[in-house]
C-alpha cells in the first residue's frame, strides 16, 4: 500500500503523523512511504531521517495526497487538504469531527473518504490505545502549564503549586477521573497541591482513591459539587470525555464569575467543544484570555510544542492499527479489528461512529 504523511499546516502545530521508526516498520513490510519535505522538522526529524528509513521525500503536498492510498495525519485536515484528497482515499489522524465544521464534514461524505478518527479506537474493555499516551501527556503538561500561568508575570495569584512550610499549597480541582484527569491528579499531587477530583461515576473515583499514592479529594460531580469545587479553586481543569461526541457544558459562566479572581481555568475538553461554557479555542502563540476575572488556557494542541514526544506516541499506538489496514485494505482491518472498526468516521462517505454536535463547535477551524 502506499502511505502518504503531509505537513501538518494548521499554525503551532509542529508533531507529524509518523515519525521515522514507523516507516521502517512499513518499509520492511514492502509498503511505500511518501514523506513531504519538512514534513517532521519541527519534531526534530530531518528528511535525511525519513530517507535513511527508506521513505520517498517528495516535494509538495499535491505529490503526497495524489500517491496515497492512506494518508497519515495528525491533526484534522483543513479544508483545502480534503479538497486535494481524492475519492475512496483513507485519512487517519485525531480528527474531532464532532466538534469539525458542518463543510468540512460534508467534503469527507461528498468525496466519499473513509475518516478513521484515532481518539475513538476503543477496545473491547473500554481502553483507547492510541488516545491514551496523548492523554498521558496532556496530564503532565497541565501541571506545568497551570505551574507557570499562577505565576504573577503571567497574571496569576502568585501561588506555589506545592506551597512550603507554614504556607498552604495550591487548591487544584479536576474534573473528570479519565486518563487526562488521574494522570493531571498524580501530577498535581505529585507536587504538593491539594487535589480534588470530580466525576459521575463513583467506582472510577473509587479506584483512584485506592491506587493513587498521593492523598486526595473525590466528589461526585453534581452541579451542587461543581460550584461549591470552582469556587475556592485555584486551578480547574477540565478533562470531561463524552465517547464520539461533543464534550457536555459542566461549568457554567456563573460558576466562573463566583471563582476567585486571577485563578486558572485549563479547558482540556476543548478539542470536543469544551466542558466550560466560557470556554473558546485558543493557540500555542496566544494560549489565554481573561473572561469574568479568570485566566482560560484552552489550547486544542496542546502537546504539539512537544512535537517529538507526541509523534513518537502516537505512532506506538496506532502503528498496529495501521498495520491491517495496509495488509487488508481498510475494509478487511475493520473486519478483524472491532476497535479500529469503532474510529471509522465515514466509510467512503457513509456515516459510521459519529454523534454529531447540535451546533458548530465554536470557532472549531
Amino acid at each position: 500500500m502506499n502511505l502518504g504523511v503531509p505537513k501538518e499546516r494548521r499554525p503551532y502545530e509542529y508533531r507529524v503523523g509518523l515519525p521515522p521508526v514507523g516507516v521502517g516498520l512499513f518499509v520492511r513490510h514492502n509498503h511505500t512511504v511518501y514523506v513531504e519535505r519538512e514534513a517532521g522538522s519541527a519534531a526534530g526529524f530531518s528528511d535525511e531521517d525519513y530517507a535513511r528509513a527508506g521513505a520517498k521525500v517528495v516535494y509538495s503536498e499535491e505529490e503526497v495526497l495524489g500517491r496515497a492510498d492512506l494518508v497519515l495525519k495528525f491533526a484534522r485536515p483543513l479544508q483545502e487538504e480534503l479538497l486535494l484528497m481524492r475519492e475512496d482515499q483513507v485519512v487517519a489522524g485525531f480528527l474531532h469531527l464532532a466538534a469539525a465544521r458542518q463543510d468540512k464534514f460534508e467534503l469527507l461524505r461528498k468525496n466519499k473518504i473513509t475518516a478513521i478518527a484515532y481518539e475513538q479506537v476503543v477496545e473491547d474493555d473500554g481502553r483507547r490505545p492510541i488516545l491514551a499516551p496523548l492523554s498521558q501527556i496532556g496530564g503532565r503538561m497541565v501541571a506545568q502549564v497551570a505551574a507557570r500561568l499562577m505565576q504573577i508575570d503571567h497574571g496569576g495569584r502568585g501561588i506555589l503549586l506545592g506551597g512550603v512550610a507554614g504556607v498552604p499549597p495550591a487548591e487544584v480541582v479536576i474534573i473528570g477521573a479519565g486518563v487526562v484527569g488521574e494522570t493531571a491528579a498524580t501530577t498535581f499531587a505529585a507536587l504538593g497541591a491539594h487535589v480534588t477530583v470530580l466525576d459521575v461515576n463513583m467506582r472510577r473515583l473509587d479506584a483512584l482513591q485506592r491506587h493513587l499514592q498521593y492523598r486526595l479529594a473525590t466528589m461526585l460531580s453534581t452541579e451542587y459539587n461543581l460550584s461549591r469545587a470552582s469556587s475556592y479553586a485555584d486551578v480547574l481543569v477540565g478533562a470531561v470525555l463524552v465517547p464520539d461526541g461533543r464534550a457536555p457544558i459542566v461549568v457554567t459562566r456563573e460558576m466562573v464569575a463566583g471563582m476567585k479572581p486571577r485563578s486558572v481555568i485549563i479547558d482540556m475538553s476543548i478539542d470536543q467543544g469544551g466542558c466550560v461554557e466560557t470556554s473558546r479555542p485558543t493557540n500555542h502563540g496566544s494560549p489565554t484570555y481573561i473572561e469574568e476575572g479568570v485566566i482560560h488556557y484552552c489550547v486544542p494542541n496542546m502537546s504539539s510544542v512537544l512535537g517529538r514526544t507526541a509523534s513518537n506516541a502516537l505512532f506506538y499506538g496506532a502503528y498496529p492499527y495501521l498495520e491491517a489496514i495496509a495488509e487488508l485494505g481498510v475494509e478487511g482491518a475493520i473486519a478483524q479489528l472491532a476497535a479500529l472498526e469503532r474510529g471509522v468516521s465515514t466509510l467512503k462517505g457513509q456515516i459510521m461512529h459519529l454523534q454529531r454536535a447540535d451546533e458548530t463547535a465554536r470557532g472549531a477551524p
